[in-house]
Order: structure tokens, then sequence, then C-alpha cells
């Protein structure tokens, strides 16, 4: 299978798959114990479906937005995910180019394998920095500073990741970083030796957002002990809401499922919210953004910029998020197996493929421009 086979997400997943040792494509692909949510998410989209209006005149369309003061040429982004050059040696350089060559916004993670300096200085468009919130009060001071200085224009706290989800597949193949692997997992890197080439031909893997504070070398901290042991599960809202005052800016938590929680974000005075289970990687069982989207646009969507991710894989599923009222969609996984799979030619291809998906698809709806779409364009099965 080549690149020029890949036509749609399952396409990419597989050529991934294809590419990658299976230790490194299960901690892509999987999800926390039963994976119900990872499934779910997507489902959820499928019980949905779309209304379509004929004889509209769509000649033009226009697919921008404006998220978070951020005007975007598509309705999607590239949502920050970590470890990135695992996955292939260019790792965010490869996104950050494809994201900028579409028109859309961009996110470094706190995980994140290149730093925010050099993708900033590349890539002048709308860029986001993850981080999530440590013990130490003055690394998160420092981080914050840090994205401030080189000019990040919003910052995304994750607020569903205080601790690490149990995340089984994982666990059967000893994946951690540094690689702790069972047989069964190092044999599977020796069946891909390509990829072993690429990994270990070219820079050496770190986390730059994190070099000063956390030690990757020797007897390193592993990314789950990572999230047990530096991160704080006693986070309050009072310490959210001092951040965002010391960010003085766009500010949006990541994570957020409940109406009482958006509502809360608003008043500490979030600039927007994602609707989030991590890609069903936290909490299995928890509910599909989706599936919160209404009710929480119902109760805040005037007042703050209300995003959603999960299980996104086709431009109808955009469409459908779009009509419930959400202002765009992250997409995670979307870019990450055809990163996998063949670096930014992968994901220039994928992005493409799906801001095409969705002007077809408008013009399909009778949709000229975003605004037009609307919950009469839905129905729930």
């Amino acid at each position: 299978m080549r690149l020029t086979d890949c036509h749609n997400f399952h396409d990419f997943r597989r050529l991934a798959q294809s590419r990658l040792p299976g230790p490194i494509f299960d901690y892509i692909d999987g999800g926390a114990e039963d994976e119900t949510t990872l499934r779910r998410n997507t489902t959820s989209l499928e019980r949905c479906d779309l209304v379509p209006s004929i004889l509209r005149g769509v000649s033009n369309v226009d697919m921008s937005v404006e998220i978070m003061g951020q005007k975007l040429a598509v309705p999607f982004y590239c949502s920050p995910t970590a470890l990135q050059r695992l996955f292939h040696h260019q790792g965010e350089r490869a996104v950050a180019a494809a994201a900028a060559k579409i028109g859309t916004m961009f996110g470094v993670s706190s995980l994140g394998t290149v730093s925010m300096e050099e993708i900033r200085k590349a890539y002048p468009g709308p860029q986001v920095y993850q981080f999530y919130f440590h013990r130490d009060r003055g690394l998160n001071r420092a981080m914050m500073q840090r994205a401030k200085d080189v000019g990040i224009q919003v910052m995304m706290l994750t607020v569903d990741s205080i601790t690490g989800g149990n995340r089984e597949r994982d666990k059967r193949t000893g994946f951690s970083i540094p690689f702790r692997l069972t047989l069964a997992g190092m044999t599977q890197f020796a069946l891909k030796p390509t990829w072993a080439m690429n990994y270990f031909t070219h820079e050496r893997f770190k986390l730059p957002q994190l070099d000063e504070h956390i030690d990757m070398g020797g007897d390193t901290l592993s990314i789950s002990r990572y999230f047990t042991e530096m991160l704080d599960p006693s986070m309050t809202w009072n310490d959210v809401a001092e951040m965002v005052q010391q960010w003085s800016g766009q500010f949006c938590l990541k994570g957020v499922m409940s109406v009482e929680d958006a509502k809360r974000a608003v008043e500490i005075g979030c600039t927007g919210i994602i609707l989030s289970n991590h890609g069903g990687r936290q909490l299995d069982g928890s509910r599909a953004g989706f599936d919160q989207l209404a009710e929480i646009v119902d109760a805040v969507g005037d007042k703050i910029d209300v995003i959603v991710d999960g299980g996104f894989q086709r431009g109808t599923h955009i469409l459908k998020a779009l009509s419930m009222g959400a202002k765009a969609v992250g997409l995670g996984r979307y870019y990450l197996y055809p990163l996998a799979a063949a670096g930014q030619p992968g994901v220039e291809r994928a992005l493409e493929h799906l801001r095409i998906e969705v002007e077809r698809d408008m013009r399909l709806m009778g949709c000229s421009n975003i605004k037009q779409l609307s919950r009469a364009n839905l129905r729930m099965r």
C-alpha cells in the first residue's frame, strides 16, 4: 500500500499500521480499558443524520471560521498531541507545515518533541500551546511565560488528565518512554527495521518543552510516571482562575464535558472550551463530546467558543458538529496516522482530503457559509 492509495481515515490508518512497530501503533490507536469511549466517539456521530437543502445557489463556499481570536481557513485544526517524532522523524515540523499550508491552527504539546520556539519561528500562523498542571507551580508559571515570550496566541490547559488513563494495550507491550518493552514488544520492533533506521539515524529523541524539568537520560522518567508523579490531581478552579489571569489572553480548557463546568469556565474568564474525552484514552465509559455538544452550546455558546474533538473522520462528521453549534473541530488521530505513514506529504494529503470533503459536503447541504449550518440540518435517530 502506498500514500497515493490513501483516500480516507481508514486507509491512512492501515498504512501507518504497516510501517510502525506494533507498540507504537497501539499507543496511537488505543484507548483506555475496554475502549468503549474510543469507539463511541465515532458511533455517536453516525447516529446523527444530515438533512440537506437544495437549490440554494452555492457556487462559492466559505469554510472559514474564527475561534479564540484566530482566523482559520477551514473549520478544523490540528490539536496538540504528544511524542510526534516517535511516529515519524519529522514530527511536529511536518504537522505544522501541513497546517500552515491549509491555513489552520496547529498546537504544540508540552510533551512535544520539537520546541515551541522553532515552530513559532518557522510558521507565523495561529498556534496554541497545550500544557498540563504540575505540582510545581513555578514550572506552570515558567511554561506560560515561555509561551508568551515566543508569541503563542492561545493557551490550552488539559484538565482531564490529572492522572494517566488505564491503557491496557501499552501494558501488554511494555510501551513507555524510554522503551521498557516486553519480549513481544521487542519482537514487533524487530519486524519494522525501516522505522528503527529512521529513528536512530535522526536527531536524538527529546521533549524540549520539559528538558529543563525532566531527566530524559539514564533512569529516565517514563511518560506514565510523568502523569502520576509530576501532575497535580489537587488542581481546583481557583488554580485555573489564577492561570487565566496570569495569561491575560486567549485561554481554553480542554476536557470540559458538563454544563456546570462549562459555565464555570465562563465565570473565570476562559475564552474557549474543548469538549473532549482525550480520544477515549482517559475515563472509559465517559460520554462522547458530540453527545454533550447541544446542551453545552445552549448553556454557554453565546459567551464562549465551544469546540469539540474525538472520533472525527469525515467532512460530514465536521458538518454535524458545526450544525450542532460547535465553532470548530479538533483533530488528533486523523493526522497522526498519515504522519506515521508518510511524514509531511501524508499529513498534507489527509488535511487536503478533509478540506475537499467539507467543501463538497457544504455544497451538497446547500450551504455557502459555515454560519448557515444549524440544527435544522440534523435529525437524531
